[in-house]
């Protein structure tokens, strides 16, 4: 089980990279109109989110700056950045260095328990389980959002 969670993960992740690596720099952060959010939004929520479920950020790890939260965690959006936001070139390293990460957690620990259900996740793993899902999905988002921002830029 855990081989098949480490190897959908760095599938999951390798494809994500791949597509932020491919945006150019100058549609990052549009807004298209109908959406909350940038690309650049996108890359730092998953990178953020994926700390929330995997490591346990804030209180657990300290591989991201605390004001993630604020500025990528549910419910932001960019239209209420008020500080300096990280580039996607920097949040990219952060996701590499994450994944790195993800494979060194121990197999075993993906049997464990939660303390209280997380998203109706019961154990570690189907949280992790459901990291994966989360980044496939937003993976759909980038890819729609691109297309959509390429198509109104073309006009």
């Amino acid at each position: 089980m855990s081989e098949l969670l480490y190897k959908h993960f760095e599938t999951t992740r390798s494809y994500f990279l791949k597509n932020v690596e491919a945006l150019e720099e100058s549609i990052v952060d549009v807004q298209p109109e109908g959406f909350n959010n940038t690309l650049h939004w996108q890359v730092g929520h998953v990178l953020t989110v994926t700390e929330q479920f995997m490591f346990g950020f804030p209180k657990k790890s300290a591989h991201l700056p605390e004001n993630y939260l604020e500025l990528f965690g549910n419910g932001t959006k960019p239209a209420d950045w008020q500080e300096d936001v990280p580039s996607v070139q920097v949040l990219v390293e952060q996701l590499k260095d994450q994944l790195k990460r993800f494979k060194e957690i121990p197999a075993e620990s993906f049997q464990t328990k939660l303390k209280a259900p997380i998203l109706g996740q019961e154990t570690f793993g189907e949280l992790a389980n459901f990291s994966i899902f989360h980044e496939a999905m937003h993976l759909g988002q980038i890819q729609s959002m691109k297309r959509l921002i390429q198509g109104m830029q073309a006009k």
